[in-house]
Parts: structure tokens; sequence; C-alpha cells
């Protein structure tokens, strides 16, 4: 099973930008899709963005089409999340989580085989 790490989380103002990045500490990193999710206090772990393995496919939750942007490094075994025009119902916990497959079309929770820690981004109204 994959270990994952996020970081980049942090507090910051509406309007805006943070870039969270998860590492990941597996040889098989760049046969497999990644994702994003996030959890804010109270509410379900919703699904943000997925990439491919080769990064040559992403999908985005309606929420933050336009705003966020998904990247990989399989060179380096990480997954990048670019947040721009940040609002404060981007408040949450941020997760970053291995697909079960390659091309990662699917955003169900029991899509993805390993999940990182969390870290928290707070945007401030």
């Amino acid at each position: 099973q994959v270990h994952l790490v996020e970081s980049g989380g942090g507090l910051v103002q509406a309007g805006g930008s943070l870039t969270l990045s998860c590492a990941a500490s597996t040889r098989t990193f760049s046969n497999f899709a990644m994702g994003w999710f996030r959890q804010a206090l109270g509410k379900e772990r919703e699904f943000v963005a997925t990439i491919s393995w080769n990064g040559g496919s992403t999908l985005y939750a309606d929420s933050v089409k336009g705003r966020f942007t998904i990247s990989r490094d399989n060179a380096k075994s990480t997954v990048n999340l670019q947040m721009n025009s940040l609002k404060p119902e981007d408040t949450a916990v941020y997760y970053c989580a291995e697909h079960y497959d390659p091309w990662g079309r699917t955003t169900k929770l029991g899509d993805f085989t390993s999940w990182g820690q969390g870290t928290q981004v707070t945007v401030s109204s």
C-alpha cells in the first residue's frame, strides 16, 4: 500500500491562492491515476479532481472547475493541486488518494485505494 503525505495547506484570504502537494512513497506511482478530495467540518468527503497516470486526462468537480488545476510529476512521485480564486466554501481538509486504475475516470470514494492524512485549508472572508 502506498504512503501518501500532503503538504501546503494553510490560511488564505478569499481570492487568494494555495498549492497543495502530495508525495507518494511507491515505485508504482506512475501506474495509477491520482485524485484530490476534501472534507469540510460536519460534511461528507467530496471529490475535487483526478488526473490520469500520464497526466493527459483530468476531471474536476463543478465547484472547482476553472479555479483549481491538478498536475503530477511521475519522476518525483508527486501530485499537486493549484487552487486559485479561493472562496470561504473551499475551507476543508484536503486529501490526496491513489485510484485503483490508470485513468481515474470514476470519482467514488471506493475507487481510491490509498489515502493521505490530509492538510487543512482555511479561506477567510
